[in-house]
């Protein structure tokens, strides 16, 4: 059975065009005069574009030669002051096993060039950053894993952590959560 009501016709399309060009139209008439569009406030992620490039720096890594691998990146003002930072995980662009990454908080130096600020991960520490993030507080996010002992063997990671750093005045400050199967 069809009723008459239950169709859609060029008037009830155009009557809700109306309709949402009215609200539309009263949104933009009610609106401050000197309003702009809302500037970010605290902790928030930026484009990579004004932000440092780690393609502009030599990542302190030991690949005896072969090329370093940039595998995951965000930048962010990570405490709200507008000073802006770019987190890079990387490795030794190994074509076998998994390298272990370092973690970086890249700045900008006096000369405008991308520095490293801090050191998160430090290669020796093997471990492969799986995850990274920025949380809404400025704290950097990474999903970690690892090795429990030197004898564990390099194809099997058995440890996996998320760490998590937290920007403050003497720099980041590390937690690491363990998953309770490992405890």
């Amino acid at each position: 059975m069809d009723l008459p009501h239950t169709r859609s016709g060029p008037r009830y399309w155009l009557g809700t065009a109306a309709a949402l060009g009215a609200v539309v139209a009263g949104a933009i008439a009610l609106a401050p005069a000197g309003a702009a569009a809302p500037v970010a406030d605290g902790p928030h992620a930026v484009p990579a574009a004004g932000a440092p490039d780690p393609a502009g720096i030599a990542l302190p890594l030991d690949c005896a030669g072969l090329p370093t691998k940039v595998t995951l990146r965000f930048s962010a003002d990570t405490t709200g002051n507008g000073t802006v930072v770019t987190v890079v995980a990387a490795h030794c662009d190994a074509q076998n096993g998994t390298p272990p990454d370092g973690l970086f908080v890249l700045g900008t130096g006096p000369d405008r060039k991308p520095r490293i600020t801090a050191t998160l991960i430090r290669p020796g520490q093997n471990l492969t950053v799986r995850k990274l993030g920025l949380r809404a507080d400025g704290a950097i996010h990474a999903s970690v894993d690892g090795y429990s002992s030197p004898d564990a063997p390099r194809c099997c990671p058995d440890l996996h952590e998320t760490y998590t750093w937290t920007p403050g005045p003497d720099g980041y400050s590390r937690t690491v959560t363990v998953p309770l199967s490992q405890v």
